[in-house]
């Protein structure tokens, strides 16, 4: 692990490898832990920097107020990188769009693997899945709040937990635990947002952009792969992964590692 200094915080990153830069921007129920899959067969071919965004992980949150996105922004000035590709799942696909449109200059591509978008708003549909799947929990008891949400995100409406690894959603758990404590300080801490959002400026990213989910995720996550697929005008919108929910890097990391390799710059 290293630190560095970002925009007045202490980042932990890995780098790994060498040649063309590629940033992993890990999920809002994550850490920079969840790319384990990725890292090795991609610094075969790129220099491979796996970021705690702030607050996450190992990395620091100072009260003051900051943006995610120009967090990485001065992670690729710190690390003294003009321009890199950013590979992002979920809330880091969200982060990673953002810093495209905030700073599109310093973002040669995106991979977005069952990414959000800032700025969109959930549907009916999703709400009522949760209240099926998860009901009402208690935001600060991280035990029961994580199980909840990796039974939504990880497991997914049409799977039971019996259906996926116990490994994995005891991974899943793990990390979840530790995010949902950053959120609760996050939200202590004046976040900026990307103004306009993401949402509504799809077609200003100028940059390849691959868009893919899987397939057992919460339908919204592939209806919005299906519109970043639409809107941005040079996207390639790969099937949803077969038998793999949110965190589709680490379920299913073979197909996930060979779109990443075949894409990449």
């Amino acid at each position: 692990m290293n630190k560095i200094e970002v925009n007045g915080t202490s980042l932990a990153y890995d780098d790994t490898g060498s040649g063309t830069p590629v940033v992993l921007l890990h999920a809002g129920i994550a850490d920079r832990r969840m790319w384990r899959e990725q890292i090795g067969p991609l610094a075969a071919r790129h220099r491979v920097i796996a970021v705690d965004l702030r607050g996450y992980g190992d990395s620091e949150l100072p009260p003051a107020p900051f943006a995610h996105h120009d967090d990485v922004a001065g992670l690729l000035d710190a690390l003294d990188i003009p321009s890199a590709a950013l590979v992002g799942c979920s809330f880091g696909g969200a982060v990673a769009v953002d810093v495209a449109l905030a700073h599109p200059q310093r973002v040669t591509a995106l991979a977005l693997l069952g990414t959000a978008v800032s700025g969109h708003e959930w549907s009916e549909e999703a709400n009522e899945l949760w209240e099926r799947l998860v009901g009402e929990v208690d935001p600060e008891d991280f035990v029961a709040s994580a199980a909840g949400e990796v039974r939504f995100w990880v497991v997914g409406p049409g799977r039971d937990p019996e259906d996926v690894d116990p490994e994995l959603i005891a991974f899943a758990t793990e990390m979840d635990q530790r995010a949902l404590a950053a959120e609760l300080a996050l939200s202590a801490v004046d976040v900026a947002e990307l103004d306009p959002p993401a949402i509504g400026r799809l077609a200003e990213l100028r940059m390849p952009v691959l868009v893919t989910a899987g397939a057992a995720d919460v339908p919204d996550i592939s209806r919005l792969a299906d519109q970043i697929a639409a809107e941005a005008p040079y996207a390639t919108r790969l099937p949803d992964v077969p038998a793999a929910g949110h965190l589709l890097p680490l379920e299913r990391p073979a197909p996930v590692n060979a779109a990443l390799l075949d894409f990449l710059p």
